[in-house]
């Protein structure tokens, strides 16, 4: 079974969301977690008419997000879609059961013929931990194990042979078969990465894409690891992998409406990540800093949005970007404006700057 392949445009463009359900800032409404999942199917549909590439769905088990289950989300949006890439961002693997995962990927992969992937990651939240059982103590390990069974898993049905496989934290398997399988190519696993320079080798050493989180700093602080990425890769011979940036951010008519628009549901949620991980509250000065060109928020209007983009593919040599609008409750035309914006005019200025001369 040959993997799949990656040829395609220089830079991939698309949106990431976790469904957020916080407060409007404006009204105090609280969104219904089923209104919320409706309007994500909504924005993969209009990402895709608007040419976007790919649409990723976070994991999270809390209130104030609405997607526990990324890929039951995406298979509604496979349903109503024809092209667009469906992945995760992230599946939180540490407290999963990698059979489960490559089920759930792979019949969805089935379903949207061959637009499923996975982003496994450790996670950035920890209720999935306690929620499924798994002690934070283990929080490394259990990653690295379980991503090892995940890959083992992709590997015997590429080959059409049962699974044999031990560890410390999950029974073992003895010659199981694990279906369905994809059909045609192996589903596609990236590793998502927040700043750990162990976790960027792993990926390279396995031989997998990885998916950088840049939501603060500066972004081209963040080269070395896309550079130790790509040395991993090359040691442990394996061919050139893509590498993929996801950031916040917000695209609008003019950056001045960007900004007045994103600041106060932005402000909203940072704050509320804040107040459980000791940070100060986000306020106008430190947003308008992070949106400043050498920032990590890609915020403005199209021309600004798409040359942040273009100096993280210059800096980190990028292959794909992934915009993570919905940080905090915006209108949900104000989401659907900014995709059409990254689609009909971000991306052609990003083409037009990566075209042969």
């Amino acid at each position: 079974m040959s993997s799949t392949s990656t040829s395609g445009p220089a830079l991939e463009l698309g949106i990431t969301t976790f469904a957020e359900t916080y407060p409007d800032p404006s009204t105090g409404r609280l969104l219904s977690h089923g209104e919320r999942l409706r309007q994500v199917v909504a924005e993969v549909e209009l990402a895709e008419a608007v040419g976007l590439d790919v649409y990723g769905v976070g994991e999270h088990h809390r209130a104030d997000f609405a997607a526990s289950s990324p890929a039951v989300v995406l298979a509604a949006a496979a349903a109503r879609t024809s092209r667009i890439h469906l992945t995760s961002a992230v599946t939180v693997l540490s407290s999963d059961d990698p059979v489960r995962v490559y089920q759930d990927f792979a019949t969805l992969d089935l379903l949207s013929q061959g637009r499923a992937e996975v982003i496994a990651g450790r996670g950035s939240f920890i209720e999935s931990f306690p929620l499924f059982g798994y002690d934070l103590g283990d929080y490394d390990e259990l990653f690295a194990e379980k991503l090892e069974l995940l890959l083992a898993i992709r590997a015997a049905a590429g080959d059409g042979e049962p699974v044999t496989w031990s560890g410390r934290h999950r029974p073992a398997l003895r010659g199981v078969e694990v279906h369905p399988r994809t059909e045609g190519h192996d589903l596609p696993v990236w590793v998502g990465v927040g700043g750990n320079p162990q976790s960027v080798v792993r990926a390279g050493v396995l031989g997998l894409p990885m998916a950088l989180a840049i939501i603060g700093g500066r972004p081209a602080q963040f080269a070395p690891l896309a550079d130790l990425h790509r040395r991993a890769v090359a040691e442990a011979g394996h061919d050139p992998l893509p590498v993929a940036v996801h950031a916040h951010g917000f695209v609008g008519e003019s950056t001045s409406a960007a900004a007045d628009t994103y600041y106060p549901s932005y402000a909203v949620a940072m704050s509320q990540l804040g107040r459980e991980r000791g940070w100060g509250a986000m306020t106008r000065r430190s947003f308008d800093e992070m949106r400043a060109p050498q920032g990590s928020l890609v915020l403005g209007d199209p021309r600004e949005v798409a040359d942040k983009i273009l100096a993280m593919r210059r800096d980190l040599g990028i292959t794909r970007f992934l915009l993570h609008v919905s940080v905090g409750t915006l209108p949900h035309e104000q989401v659907l404006r900014a995709i059409e914006l990254l689609g009909t005019e971000v991306r052609p200025l990003v083409e037009r700057a990566l075209a042969p001369a």
